[in-house]
């Protein structure tokens, strides 16, 4: 794979910089939105891959990657509003595709339910629900207790299992545990090779709102009721207009099979399915 790479910026008028990465020429457009503790440059195996005319663009989110951080966030919203505002000042020709993988799924979701206008196909790679991904405070052995949903940043930062060592690892450049991390957790079965790695963990070490970013997946719910940290649903979900296809891999060790089906269900006969057997969260 070509690692070589050049990341162009733009910016927006709520104060953000946004970088993205480019590629191919065409009238359709794929919009490409990274995950937690990633950036665009985590999405070049697929860019490599793509036909020459595909517009292809990858973003990096607000405190992501090469993007600013001007301003901090409770709710992946705000970051789709980015997005919309980055579609509209590159001038995009929209309605486009926009796929997301992991927690961009929800920012990807956001995006197709609150600006409906600019997307009307919906790619989800091991997303998130659009009822959330809990975080919850931990027993005596490490193990979540889900009915104890962290109620404020503070609380959640100090989280021993899934937040505070990440935190501590970001402060120390401590590439060896990150690295151990994704092993452990994301490259459950095949794995980058060692140059591509330490890219991918160059860019790993550039996010600066890691706090913000898994509160954020707790307070989103596209849905009706409650959600697993007991926030109710704003169900904007029932504007989503676009068709959408959710791509997942069975031995996915962050985000559950359950979570994957009730976004597929919530949208009925406009949503698809595909699973892969010996595939991971990447």
């Amino acid at each position: 794979m070509k690692l070589q790479f050049e990341k162009k910026f733009v910016n927006l008028s709520n104060g953000e910089r946004l970088a993205y990465i480019e590629k191919g020429k065409g009238d359709k457009t794929l919009l490409l939105i990274h995950g937690n503790m990633s950036s665009s440059v985590h999405y070049l195996p697929l860019i490599t891959r793509l036909p020459e005319d595909i517009r292809t663009i990858a973003v990096d989110l607000r405190g992501f990657g090469d993007s600013s951080y001007e301003s901090r966030f409770d709710h992946l919203d705000e970051l789709a509003n980015d997005v919309a505002l980055f579609i509209k000042k590159l001038k995009l020709k929209t309605p486009l595709a926009v796929a997301g993988w992991s927690a961009g799924g929800g920012v990807a979701l956001s995006l197709a339910s609150k600006h409906s206008d600019l997307v009307d196909k919906v790619v989800l790679i091991n997303s998130m629900s659009y009822r959330g991904l809990p975080i919850c405070e931990k027993d005596e052995t490490g193990q979540p207790i889900m009915t104890k949903p962290y109620k404020t940043k503070e609380e959640m930062a100090e989280d021993p299992i899934q937040v505070k060592p990440v935190l501590d690892a970001y402060a120390a450049k401590n590439y060896d545990f990150m690295k151990y991390i994704w092993d452990l957790t994301i490259y459950t079965v095949g794995k980058p090779t060692e140059e591509e790695n330490n890219l991918y963990m160059s860019e790993t070490f550039k996010q600066r709102c890691l706090v913000d970013l898994d509160w954020s997946l707790t307070q989103f719910n596209l849905g009706v009721g409650l959600n697993y940290s007991q926030i109710e649903g704003d169900k904007s979900i029932a504007n989503m207009k676009a068709k959408l296809l959710s791509i997942y891999g069975e031995v996915d060790a962050i985000v559950p099979d359950f979570m994957i089906r009730e976004t597929v269900g919530a949208l009925g006969k406009n949503a698809r399915l595909i699973t892969y057997k010996n595939c991971g969260h990447s």
